[in-house]
């Protein structure tokens, strides 16, 4: 039975009306069970057991239930609030019998966290009988590692003999730690702001606390690093310290740099000296932190481990709080309040709950490489070949491969002199999994022995896209509430897998590959930054991962078996691209000739000499010019072909599939388009559910259509093809069921287009293809021999497949056009190089035939030589040829002879050789132009002061060539001259136009000319123009296409590449072409171009030279060409109406822009509009007589783009660009058809941002011939040439009313160094303007004397097509000076719309200023306090326990610092987690009016914000007027304004405290205080700074007077304060006081909820709620409240309200006023005022202005003056800490470890203890020694007194103390209360030995033992705060028993001891009324400690000999004391007796 316990949730969403009816359905395998629903509640309380009956099936591994949280309907459908999915692994391994789910994270629809939580409890009795779970007795074992394998484990075979998980089958046994959660797949849903130039980040760490830190007596200290940078904590003391310390790190750095960057945390033991000093570590990918909700993780626990060994467990958990602040970003609020999820670490970890955090092995296989380019110098190889040796060149690269991931490092041998290198090795990186490091960076180097190592390419794998948690599906099941034909299935096979990759080969992207010995200008682009212009090799790798596998090695060889395996991967086909360039246009300038390579991978590229030469070149072209702007490349219908054949893997099932998910894709986004744009024109909503359903039935039919190809049986298949086909099959399925759904239930339109666009992001996310080894295709121009410009086309967009049509690429077979772009553009895209349009098809050699069908044209095949001369002595021939050959290529370096020429295999000669001519190289300089200025330059000399004559040679060119005279210049064919021969002035000349100079030798002509005419100046010159302009004459035309030279030389006058028709006498050198005609031998068609392979011919003596064919610039391959017949003609109108937003680039804030229109090989340009940022032109503009070769049917499916670029027309210098824009023309193949095209905005960009948009409309239309009649009529002209915008196209306008309030202008910067003092405003929309009143003195009056303007204007009746509004201020200045000196753009005119008939008109007087003139010059409030003396000491007495900050508290709902507070039902406050302008229920504040900002001057591109020189304050209402005159017109909508004169007012700035404030000093705090601005007021409070804090509590309040709107800005700024340096700014914020003072909200002072006379909450306002109750009442124009006497009921805008209602279940105080004022203030609450409140306002400064520098909580209140005094303001000082003590009494300690031996051989310990609070280590204390304690019983009596200042409210001890000696200040720091005892063995000579230690949280007391028996170690774990073991000591006041003290021994904890105490905590007060002394001094008392009674045998050796004689010598040795006296004495005996008888002897023989 599984059993859920639906208990509670939090902080669910409200609705928009009112709050939800909750209802919480679990759903467990398909069976559904509800809970009750609670009314009106976002946090309800069920309490409900829900019951599921297994039905005799245990739960496995994958097994989860789903929590689905909706708002209950009666009728209709719930609606879905939020729903969890929470994961029942631990419960079916048996690790628990009960899951306690705390705070699942509730998510919505799109997985973004609704901000609610459900908290519940899953129980599990397995069933009788039930058979173990296989898969979870393998875990860890073989088959869990071949699971990781991706999916080797399985039974299935391919082709290939690769083991792979069936697509259908059950999931890989060896994943049972991978939860169905979303992790891995939060790569798939970024929405990052990818720029491409640095930002300013900040990343902030806040480093909380630590638990469970291994090792005895540590002193753990953090260290974080980011992105080079480190920060440390404070060294704590502890196995759990406390910390709360915050750090900063501000990078200036790339996106998509920083996203890879990793944030790394280590705890490391500071007393340890060892290397081995790093407890622990965790390792986070910046990425990862910023994908997260609010790009944050907060108060959430890490799990430590060992990088260096994976065999150890955790190593402690860190609390920590992270976040990531990009530009315009909020940091997020952090909770700090004391929850129960915060203590409890498994709940609360980073990962979500029911993941496991496992060790994985990822192994990367690192097989070979091939293609790498040439990276060393030649020199050594040279140097070989001098001596006759044999160079290599190609092999100049010594590779190695680098792989890095989640800061590990391995790289593989390095392969020495081999661009094909085979490595064959495994490289193993052991991580924890799921990783928060999403990307592996693998580098390929070239090795060098004295330099650093180049980089040859990166690339990266991503695991996001190798590996799947399953969680996508979810997340589409809960879009669609889980249909049952999804949950059926989703049983059967899950699709979350392991990374697993290849075999497979990656592309390597970066600089071209041509080696040179300079420096690299592209290197950058070889370390993965920026687009790789060029392919530069691949290597073969593959990924697998192993669950908990045990490494080796790091790095190994990989196994010959696989090596084989992996041949398999490598097998090629050969491949077939053709490409026919139809046009080359928008040419920026003519210059050399141009030619286009296209490569794919080296095949193709003409420098590569690796491949074999293909015509893969274009023949080259001159650029012509297109007679208006821009150049192109005149092919007519002679099309340039290149074909290319190269060999790669067979991967089409994998790019079928990409290419039939990206048709999908693109039908799905433009039908959103289709719908986005109706919303926008505010379509009918039949209209819209019309596309809606069109849409929706459109996906349903394309996902069940389109199936991607299966598997069985395709070639090269990997695990992870399994795995991905499986995870698109399903989530194709979801999108379609959810499609399904929505068709069935959806019923807004609008909602729905939120979740289509979720299926389009998902579907985009599965069209990503990780394992594409098929390199892109890459199209070179070339201009001349260099390398200009490119282009990158993905293979698969142009791959062919026989699968189905939709599998094709998007632009196989279609011609597309294509902007190329400059490598590593610096003005990303400012210019267009070049504009192709080109077709190409790529497809495998088998299916080449298939071309066929795709071909357009006749294909035909030439080869060509040039024969080449030179005029010597006046003759022609091969003598002068320096450095040319006789024959050669078009380039003339390579040598050709025809007869070495050879036709390629398969290819035959069709005819002979003729000379062609190229006139496409041929570059006439009027070529293009329709008007053009022949000119000559007429010489003369002289001597010195003599008559000028002719020179020798009298006509000459402007470089002094000789030229012909001008009787000879003939008038070309086609062309008539307009004038005769003039001499041109319009130079540096005299008025006869000479020019003189005197010649230096050796030049024979000056260099340099001056318009004077001196006596030593000999040589004179003037210029001669005449001009002529083209014939529309089509004979002439004809005529000249037959001229020029009739034996086909071209010519020219010097060696190079400009060529002409005519001779010339100036010329040198000639040439001309020769072709020869080449046909395949067995016809197949255009296919057969793809057999041209090879070279055509080579001269025998350059082969024998051994010339390196690298140094060639190509071999010389065969040219082919695309003959088209007669071309269709077209005729194109684009119809140009208006943009909008335009980029200011005069100094004058305006543009005069235009616009280029470019339309294949014709341009034209708009006209110019003159100073304005939204221009309308209304243009038509038409394009006659285009030729356009191909069938019109394709050209109408896909016609080519419409290029617009726009710019700033600048009288002096280069136009400037303003941006570009493309469009597509609707085609019309019938001239006849009705249907019209239709405007539409598009985007207008600039390198790569947003510039504007464009209103615009085109339409193509197929001539014919014999009916010109038929096209569409002219429109009408504006003018001689200009055609306008035709009706039908251009919007229908209507006769519209502007009303503007020009209020004032505020702030206004100087202008040219002079201050702006008398302004006007000029008001522009639809091409009508007005001017307001001059302001007469800016300083005195800034606001206008008219206030209201009035204009008529046609205006769009579509919201879409309307014109901005536009403002200009003028400064009156001077002698008639009006410079503008500041503007704004108004666009969005929606919300200033208004219908003035039904709408009442706005009355827009602020309520202040209607009280200023309705109310009495004073009021007089009464508040003298009448009560009796008793309530006064009470009252007295309640200041003690209340203050403001208790009514603070109160409202942060910080319960605990504020009890007696709330029991009295006194108010709270409301607070604003913003600033009060950014609630949306105020508007902004802008209800009386807006504030626009005024800008000035030119576009910035570096800077991202434009500066503001000012601001606007005013107001607009549009409104139709009748089309009739006769009708009145409607009512004006600006009335009864109130004065705009100045007002003198009353400022009070609270300033409640500062929250994360940026740190400004070394050691990462800062000490803020405040500076306060207002007008010319300045107030620096830095006497009352904050020393060493980043949360300063200020509670400071200030007060100021003022004038509005003068002084409207006040400046809060927060500054540093430093002793000896300039204080820092740590930000500012701006408060605009002008709007609250004038907003109807009433912001000026916020309502308080209750009306009270006395005490803290003293009514503050001028007025009472009864007289702001009727100003309100007058306002809105209604009737006056009437208050009944007794202040009972009130009745108010028809609404009748009893003072009851309002106070039923309230408190009533003392302190309240009048009933009459009461029910007056609630009724006020009700109609939406600003109440009284704390926002919070976010901190700037100029470093870094878009990033939050910290925030400040504070309110203004605002008082004018003339209304009388106000109340008297709050008192919020901060509040003081309590003195508090701790006494510990000492009693006994037992079992404690026998640490030492004696002398004797016992075993004992000199114990005693000693004991510190955390913080005040320099007040440690230790009782005295209990020696020799035998048995580990110790006796104290020991009493420690600790002191310590402790807040009552925050629960946490105040600690100040000085970090350093030479620090200035104490430091503040907040540590929550604990005591640390710690049991020691005493050591005289030696350090004492440390036996165990207790940490006790004085909060959560762990409650003691009553006797030492049941005193365990196990007492002490972890708990709940919610345990009943805990209690907190400041309410139980004292406790006494035993506590147990544990040492680590071998990474185990053990006994160490026990320790009897009683702790007591006493306040200030209590200490003086019950004293007691440390240790056993007096006052010894309460209780007195008596000397402990220790045993006889406790005693110090040293100082007790005879207690030592006792204890230790005599009772250990006396029996042998007793012998040795014994002995002694008979030993004494027998001497005497022996020494004594002689003498007896004697004496009795003497006298006897």
């Amino acid at each position: 039975m599984l059993r859920v316990i639906v208990e509670s949730a939090k902080g669910l969403p409200k609705k928009k009306l009112g709050n939800p009816d909750p209802i919480t359905t679990i759903v467990f395998r398909d069976e559904k069970k509800k809970t009750k629903s609670i009314n009106s509640e976002v946090n309800p309380v069920w309490n409900e057991a829900l019951e599921f009956d297994l039905k005799g099936s245990a739960l496995d591994s994958s097994s989860f239930v789903d929590v689905i949280v909706k708002d209950y309907e009666t009728i209709g459908k719930d609606r879905s609030i939020g729903s969890a999915k929470i994961a029942l692994k631990d419960l079916a391994t048996g690790q628990a019998k009960s899951l306690p789910s705390r705070n699942v994270v509730l998510v919505n629809e799109k997985n973004q966290d609704i901000g609610g939580t459900i908290n519940l409890v899953i129980g599990y009795e397995p069933p009788a009988n039930a058979p173990p779970n296989p898969n979870e007795m393998q875990v860890g074992g073989d088959v869990a590692a071949g699971g990781g394998d991706g999916g080797d484990g399985g039974d299935e075979s391919n082709t290939d003999g690769v083991q792979v998980t069936s697509p259908g089958g059950d999931p890989s046994p060896g994943q049972p730690g991978i939860s169905p959660q979303k992790i891995m797949t939060r790569a798939r849903n970024r929405h990052r702001p990818l720029s491409n130039k640095p930002q300013d980040f900040q990343i902030r760490a806040r480093i909380i606390e630590c638990r469970q830190l291994p090792g005895n007596n540590v002193k753990p200290v953090v260290k974080v690093y980011v992105c080079g940078q480190t920060h440390r904590t404070r060294i704590k003391k502890g196995n759990n310290p406390f910390y709360d310390e915050i750090f900063f790190y501000n990078v200036n750095m790339l996106p998509s740099e920083l996203f890879d960057e990793h944030i790394s945390i280590r705890v490391y033991d500071s007393s340890s000296l060892r290397a081995d000093s790093l407890i622990g570590e965790f390792k986070i990918d910046v990425g990862y932190i910023y994908d997260e909700p609010a790009h944050a993780i907060m108060r959430k626990w890490l799990l430590l481990n060992d990088p260096d060994d994976a065999s150890q467990s955790a190593r402690g958990y860190l609390k920590v709080s992270m976040f990531i602040v990009g530009t315009g970003d909020e940091p997020p609020v952090e909770n700090r309040e004391k929850t129960e999820d915060q203590d409890d670490i498994e709940s609360n970890l980073l990962l979500p709950a029911g993941v496991t955090l496992r060790w994985i092995t990822l192994t990367l296989k690192v097989f070979r490489a091939e293609d790498i380019p040439q990276m060393d110098d030649a020199f050594t190889q040279t140097v070989k070949e001098v001596f006759g040796g044999h160079g290599d060149r190609k092999n100049l690269v010594d590779p190695f491969v680098e792989v890095n991931f989640a800061g590990k490092k391995l790289r593989t041998k390095v392969i020495e002199k081999n661009a094909n290198p085979e490595w064959n090795q495994l490289l193993n990186l052991q991580v924890k999994f799921p990783s928060v490091c999403e990307r592996m960076k693998l580098v390929v180097f070239d090795w060098d022995r004295l330099t650093k190592n180049d980089v040859v390419g990166t690339t990266y794998l991503d695991l996001s896209k190798i590996a799947s948690s399953g969680g996508e599906i979810e997340d589409i099941k809960s879009g669609s509430e889980a249909s049952p034909a999804l949950e059926g299935k989703t049983g059967e096979s899950e699709v979350g897998f392991l990374p697993a990759f290849g075999p497979c080969y990656i592309n390597l992207y970066g600089s071209p590959r041509e080696f040179t010995g300079f420096p690299d200008p592209y290197d950058d682009l070889n370390y993965g930054k920026g687009e790789g212009v060029a392919y530069r090799g691949r290597i073969l790798v593959e990924l697998i991962t192993q669950l908990d596998g045990k490494i080796d090695k790091p790095l190994d060889d990989i196994q010959s078996d696989d090596i084989l395996v992996a041949q398999k991967y490598q097998r090629r086909r050969k491949y077939c691209l053709c490409a026919v360039f139809h046009s080359a246009t928008m040419l920026q300038e003519p210059g050399e000739p141009i030619q286009f390579e296209v490569s794919i991978g080296n095949y193709g590229n003409k420098l590569d000499s690796t491949c074999k030469p293909l015509a893969s070149t274009t023949q080259y072209s001159c650029a012509v010019f297109d007679g208006n702007n821009y150049y192109y490349l005149p092919w007519g219908g002679t099309k340039p072909v290149v074909a290319i054949t190269s060999f790669w893997e067979d991967i089409s099932h994998r790019l079928d599939s990409v290419n039939i998910l990206l048709y999908i894709c693109e039908r799905l986004q433009s039908n959103i388009t289709s719908l986005r744009t109706a919303i926008q024109a505010k379509a009918p909503d039949t209209r819209l559910a019309e596309i809606w359903l069109k849409l929706v039935n459109q996906v349903i039919e394309d996902l069940t259509s389109f199936k991607t190809p299966d598997l069985e049986g395709m070639p090269n298949l990997t695990a992870l093809d399994f795995q991905i086909k499986n995870l698109r099959d399903k989530t194709v399925l979801a999108v379609r069921e959810a499609a399904r759904t929505m068709l069935e239930e959806a019923t807004d339109v609008k909602e729905a287009l939120s979740d289509i666009e979720g299926w389009l992001e998902r579907l985009q996310q599965l069209a990503e293809e990780p394992q594409n080894s098929m390199p892109d295709v890459i199209i070179w121009m070339l201009r001349g021999e260099k390398r200009v410009a490119y282009a990158k086309i993905p293979a698969h967009l142009v791959l062919y497949s026989t699968y189905s049509e939709q599998a094709c690429g998007k632009y196989c077979g279609r011609t597309q056009t294509i902007l190329m772009q400059y490598p590593m553009d610096k003005h990303k895209g400012l210019k267009v190089p070049v504009q192709i349009c080109v077709n190409m098809w790529l497809g495998l050699g088998a299916y080449e035939k298939k071309f066929n069908s795709f071909a357009e044209g006749t294909f035909s095949v030439f080869a060509e030589l040039y024969e080449n001369q030179a005029q010597v002595f006046g003759k022609w021939g091969t003598t002068g040829l320096v450095g040319r050959q006789k024959f050669s290529d078009v380039t003339g370096k390579l040598k050709l002879k025809r007869e070495y020429f050879m036709p390629p295999v398969g290819w035959e000669w069709e005819g002979d050789w003729i000379v062609d001519p190229e006139k496409g190289l041929l570059a006439e300089a009027d070529a293009g132009h329709t008007e053009f200025t022949d000119e000559v330059y007429q010489n003369e000399t002289r001597f010195p002061g003599m008559e000028w004559k002719a020179a020798a040679e009298p006509y000459t060119d402007v470089n002094g060539e000789k030229a012909p005279s001008p009787s000879e210049f003939e008038c070309s064919p086609g062309w008539e001259w307009e004038d005769d021969w003039t001499y041109d002035i319009n130079r540096a000349v005299d008025e006869k136009g000479w020019e003189y100079g005197v010649p230096i030798p050796p030049d024979d002509k000056p260099k340099s000319w001056v318009p004077a005419e001196k006596m030593y100046l000999v040589h004179r010159r003037k210029r001669l123009i005449r001009r002529r302009k083209k014939v529309k004459d089509v004979r002439a035309t004809a005529d000249k296409k037959d001229q020029g030279d009739p034996e086909g030389w071209e010519y020219s006058s010097l060696i190079g590449w400009k060529f002409h028709s005519k001779a010339r006498p100036s010329d040198t050198f000639r040439r001309r072409r020769w072709r020869r005609r080449m046909a395949p031998a067995d016809r197949m068609g255009s296919a057969a171009i793809f057999k041209l392979e090879g070279a055509l011919g080579i001269d025998e003596e350059a082969k024998e030279a051994k010339t390196d064919a690298s140094t060639m610039f190509g071999a010389n391959t065969p040219t082919v060409s695309c003959i088209f017949g007669k071309p269709y003609i077209y005729h194109l109108r684009v119809y140009v109406y208006q943009a909008r937003n335009l980029m200011a680039m005069d100094k004058d804030s305006f543009s005069d822009p235009y616009c280029h229109v470019s339309f294949l090989h014709k341009s034209k340009t708009t006209e110019i509009i003159k100073a304005t940022l939204n221009p309308t032109w209304d243009q038509t503009l038409i394009f006659d007589n285009i030729e356009i070769y191909g069938e019109p049917r394709t050209i109408a499916q896909n016609p080519p783009s419409i290029v617009l670029e726009f710019f700033d027309s600048d009288q002096v210098g280069k136009d400037e660009p303003l941006g570009r824009s493309a469009c597509q023309p609707m085609v019309k193949l019938n001239p006849e058809m009705e249907v019209s095209p239709r405007l539409l905005w598009y985007p207008i960009t600039q390198k790569g941002k947003n510039a504007g948009e464009v209103l615009l409309a085109a339409e193509l239309i197929l001539k014919d011939k014999g009916k010109e009649t038929d096209m569409p009529i002219y429109p009408p002209k504006r003018g001689d040439k200009l055609f306008m915008v035709p009706q039908g196209i251009r919007p229908v306008v209507q006769l519209t009313a502007i009303e503007i309030l020009t209020w004032g202008l505020r702030n206004m910067k100087s202008f040219q160094m002079a201050t702006i003092t008398s302004p006007s405003l000029v008001i522009e929309c639809g091409g009508e303007i007005v001017q307001s009143a001059v302001i007469r003195n800016l300083k005195r009056s800034p606001n206008f004397p008219g206030s209201v303007l009035f204009l008529k204007v046609l205006l769009p009746k579509e919201e879409m097509y309307m014109p901005p509004i536009m403002l200009k201020v003028i400064d009156h200045r001077p002698f008639g000076r009006k410079p503008i000196v500041g503007q704004c753009t108004i666009d969005d005119l929606e919300e200033f719309r208004c219908d003035p008939y039904t709408t009442k008109a706005e009355v827009a007087m602020s309520s202040k200023v209607a009280l200023m003139a309705a109310a009495p010059r004073y009021t007089v409030i009464d508040m003298e306090d009448r009560r009796p003396l008793l309530q006064t000491q009470q009252q007295e007495k309640e200041k003690d326990s209340i203050d403001w900050w208790s009514k603070f508290y109160a409202s942060v709902g910080d319960h605990e610092k504020c009890a007696p507070y709330l029991k009295k039902g006194y108010d709270s406050l409301k607070i604003y987690e913003c600033e009060l302008e950014n609630v949306p229920e105020f508007k902004a504040l802008t209800d009386f009016c807006n504030t626009f900002k005024l800008h000035r001057g030119k576009f910035d591109e570096d800077e991202e914000d434009v500066a503001v020189v000012g601001e606007f304050k005013g107001s607009f209402r549009i409104y139709p007027l009748p089309d009739d005159p006769a009708i009145p017109p409607p009512p004006r909508q600006f009335r009864e304004l109130p004065d705009s004169g100045p007002q003198e007012c009353l400022v009070r700035i609270y300033v409640v405290r500062g929250i994360d404030l940026q740190p400004k000093d070394n050691n990462g705090l800062c000490d803020p205080y405040i500076k306060i601005s207002l007008g010319r007021k300045v107030i620096e409070d830095r006497e009352h700074y904050r020393p060493n804090t980043l949360n300063p509590v200020f509670g400071r309040m200030f007060e100021l007077s003022c004038f509005l709107p003068q002084d409207k800005d006040l400046k809060i700024s927060i500054y540093d304060y430093d002793l000896l340096s300039r204080d820092e700014k740590v930000g500012e914020t701006m408060i605009d006081l002008e709007n609250r003072l004038l907003s109807r909200f009433g912001s000026y002072c916020g309502l308080p909820q209750t009306y009270c006379v006395s005490g803290i909450n003293l009514w503050r306002d001028q007025h009472k709620p009864s007289e702001i109750l009727l100003n309100l009442a007058r306002l809105k124009g209604i009737s006056p409240p009437l208050i009944k006497e007794d202040g009972s009921s009130l009745s108010f805008n028809e609404h009748d309200y009893t003072l009851s209602e309002f106070e039923h279940s309230k408190e009533i105080h003392e302190h309240l006023g009048e009933p009459k004022e009461r029910v007056a203030l609630h009724v006020l609450r009700t109609q939406g005022l600003v109440p009284e409140h704390v926002e919070t306002r976010t901190l700037y400064s100029t470093f870094q202005p878009t990033l939050s520098q910290g925030r400040v909580q504070m309110w203004v209140d605002i008082f004018p003056k003339s209304l009388g005094v106000p109340g008297p303001p709050f008192d919020i000082s901060p509040r003081k800490p309590k003195k508090f003590f701790l006494r510990a009494i000492v009693w006994n300690t037992t079992d404690v470890i026998l640490d030492d031996t004696s002398i004797t051989g016992e075993h004992m310990s000199d114990i005693y203890v000693k004991g510190w609070m955390p913080g005040m280590e320099e007040d440690k204390q230790k009782t005295d020694v209990h020696y020799r304690s035998l048995d580990g019983d110790g006796n104290f009596n020991w009493r420690f007194v600790f002191g310590f200042e402790y807040l009552p409210a925050e629960q946490l001890c105040l600690v100040s103390k000085k970090e350093h000696f030479w620090s200035l200040d104490k430091t503040e720091f907040r540590i929550p209360p604990k005591l640390i005892l710690q049991i020691w063995d005493n050591d005289k000579f030696s350090l004492d030995d440390y036996l165990g230690t207790v940490e006790l949280d004085l909060l959560h007391l762990v409650s003691p033992s009553k006797t030492p028996e049941k005193c365990k170690l196990e007492m002490m774990e972890m708990t709940s705060p919610k345990d009943n073991r805990t209690n907190s000591l400041f309410a139980q006041k004292s406790a006494r028993g035993w506590w147990p003290c544990a040492m680590e021994q071998n990474g185990k904890k053990i006994l160490g001891g026990k320790v009897e105490m009683t702790l007591e905590i006493v306040n200030e007060t209590e200490v003086d009324e019950r004293p007691a002394g440390k240790g056993r001094d007096e006052p010894n008392m309460n209780p007195k400690l008596d000397p402990p009674k220790r045993p006889e045998t406790s005693f110090f050796w040293f100082t007790n000999p005879c207690k030592t004689m006792k204890f230790i010598v005599w009772r250990r040795f006396r029996w042998i004391f007793l012998g040795l006296i014994l002995l002694v004495l008979v030993v004494l005996f027998f001497a005497i007796l022996l020494y004594s008888l002689p003498n007896y002897i004697s004496m009795k023989i003497v006298k006897p």
